[in-house]
């Protein structure tokens, strides 16, 4: 029932012996998948791989020149070149600018992250900014980033 114990529950996933085994044929899940073109990685340079360890990363999601560890990417998430995520638990639809680092989020649903933003860096910042956690994740909603971004905070 917490942003907590959701950002747990979604990592645990990524460990390689989770709580709850999604790939145990004894105990399938049956749910509604929609049709979305299977995951992609691209480029591989020195400075800008497309990687993504001790992660899920679901179908219809684009990791373009950079690094994920230890996230859930759900269906259609974006990341663009040079950024860094890890920890992070991206729901449908977010997208991910050029050069931005994330570390401990849950980001809702829809989310545009810009260009060069770090989250989970700064506590300070992130309190300020967005709802934080006794915990240390940060929960990222689209209306917090409008009030960022017009400097409303």
């Amino acid at each position: 029932g917490t942003v907590d114990a959701y950002w747990s529950a979604n990592i645990d996933l990524t460990t390689t012996t989770p709580a709850l085994d999604m790939y145990d044929p004894d105990w399938p899940i049956w749910t509604y998948q929609e049709q979305l073109p299977p995951a992609k990685f691209v480029f591989d340079q020195d400075d800008r791989r497309g990687t993504a360890v001790d992660s899920i990363v679901s179908g219809g999601c684009i990791i373009s020149g950079s690094r994920v560890a230890n996230s859930v990417l759900f269906s259609r998430v974006r990341i663009n070149s040079y950024c860094t995520v890890e920890g992070a638990v991206l729901l449908p639809g977010v997208e991910v600018k050029r050069h931005a680092l994330l570390r401990n989020v849950v980001v809702d649903r829809g989310c545009r992250i810009p260009e060069g933003l770090s989250i989970g860096h700064d506590p300070l910042a992130d309190a300020k900014n967005f709802v934080r956690t006794e915990q240390g994740i940060t929960l990222v909603t689209q209306e917090r980033l409008d009030r960022l971004i017009r400097g409303t905070g």
